[in-house]
């Protein structure tokens, strides 16, 4: 295996960013727009693992033309979303030595110091020479306490890192740890998922969630063995000696893209009532009845009814790929947005939340709000803060989807 570059800087390169780096009182300067992160096309998955004093970072681009490895990749730290003032610049150099080909894909990995991370900061990487400090190209990874503690991450069968929290069912895997590999447990919980419910929803009339989850099953598995898991659902993983488990997401056959006529009934719920959804599920055809449901809302235009179907379930795959936690992303509050409005066209962030921006004229026009919820299944979900006034915007935009209207996704 390919020893990891350690980015670190000596005293020479701290002199020289002495030199250039900003006043302390900076001028606040445009807000950084992170709606490139959720474009409908973006497939960069990333995950770490801590390494004795460096946490490693591995990026997996799907799209090996976005990767060019006669360019560095350019590191920077930032003390937060809104900072203007890295805390460490850096570049890995030499990519075609720090670049593995997996499949039709290019990993990257580095390492960085961890003594120079804190829980809360933030760090970028993009491709090619240094942008302005306002650009929010490239990845942006929080560094979170369970980042810098987490000794391990998975991989498939042979060891390449999936880079992803969930696994299909029946999939092989395993868990990669640095150094000696320890013995896990691994306990499966009843699924207790709730869809997403619509912006305008009152919080106060909804059931309290549940306090604890039942759990199914529990098992013990050997250092280093391979892993498969024979049901979908939710599963929590303690590698021996580790503080906290990982939460991970098993889903059946293709996901995060949906193929099966359940799989495809399910996402309509945005769109349809109960009585709707439940005659799709009762036809002796499903499938030929999803096609019938999207063909008569296109008023019988195949042509209309196929530019749909591929804008509609293209965004549910790429809410699965974005949002997925505990439950499919294509469930969650930003999945739910993501699917019905389309990609947000301006994205903000801060600390305490996340907000999307559409346009006029855009479905669902306006400012949505939302609110970090971690937990040990989901250490990056989200909740969506529901007014009241969104009322109108959503059914307006379900209108355009049952009219057969609505534009193919401009992203």
């Amino acid at each position: 295996m390919k020893k990891p570059v350690l980015l670190t800087l000596g005293a020479p390169c701290l002199l020289v960013l002495g030199l250039l780096s900003l006043p302390s009182a900076v001028p606040p300067g445009p807000r950084r727009d992170f709606s490139s992160q959720y474009r409908i096309d973006r497939q960069v998955q990333v995950d770490t693992r801590r390494e004795n004093d460096s946490l490693h970072i591995f990026l997996r681009f799907a799209d090996a033309k976005s990767l060019p490895l006669n360019q560095p990749l350019q590191v920077i730290l930032w003390q937060d979303y809104e900072s203007r003032k890295p805390v460490l610049q850096d570049s890995v150099r030499h990519l075609a030595h720090r670049t593995r080909q997996i499949g039709s894909a290019k990993l990257v990995d580095f390492s960085l110091p961890i003594a120079s991370l804190a829980a809360g900061q933030i760090v970028n990487v993009h491709s090619g020479a240094a942008k302005s400090e306002d650009s929010s190209e490239g990845v942006w990874l929080e560094i979170t306490p369970e980042r810098l503690s987490r000794t391990f991450l998975l991989a498939d069968s042979v060891g390449a890192p999936l880079l992803r929290r969930y696994v299909r069912v029946g999939e092989v895997f395993q868990v990669s740890s640095y150094g000696t590999q320890q013995p896990l447990t691994i306990k499966q919980y009843a699924p207790n998922f709730m869809t997403a419910l619509p912006p305008m929803t009152n919080p106060a009339t909804l059931p309290p969630p549940p306090r604890s989850m039942a759990v199914q099953d529990s098992s013990s598995i050997q250092a280093g063995r391979r892993i498969k898991l024979a049901g979908p659902g939710l599963y929590a993983m303690r590698v021996s000696g580790s503080e906290k488990s990982f939460g991970l997401l098993a889903e059946r056959n293709s996901f995060p893209e949906l193929t099966q006529a359940v799989e495809l009934i399910q996402p309509l719920i945005y769109l349809t009532s109960t009585a709707e959804r439940q005659r799709l599920y009762d036809s002796p055809d499903p499938k030929r009845a999803v096609d019938r449901f999207w063909l008569d809302v296109a008023g019988g235009q195949q042509v209309v009814a196929r530019q749909l179907i591929r804008t509609y379930y293209e965004r549910v795959a790429a809410a699965n790929r974005l949002f997925s936690s505990y439950k499919a992303g294509w469930m969650t509050d930003r999945g739910m947005l993501y699917i019905v409005y389309g990609p947000p066209e301006t994205v903000y962030r801060t600390a305490t939340e996340e907000r999307w921006l559409y346009r006029p004229g855009m479905m669902g026009e306006g400012t949505y709000t939302f609110r970090p919820k971690p937990s040990t299944f989901a250490p990056e979900h989200y909740e969506l803060v529901r007014r009241p006034e969104y009322e109108r915007l959503w059914y307006a935009a379900v209108d355009q989807w049952r009219k057969g209207l609505t534009a193919p996704t401009a992203r």
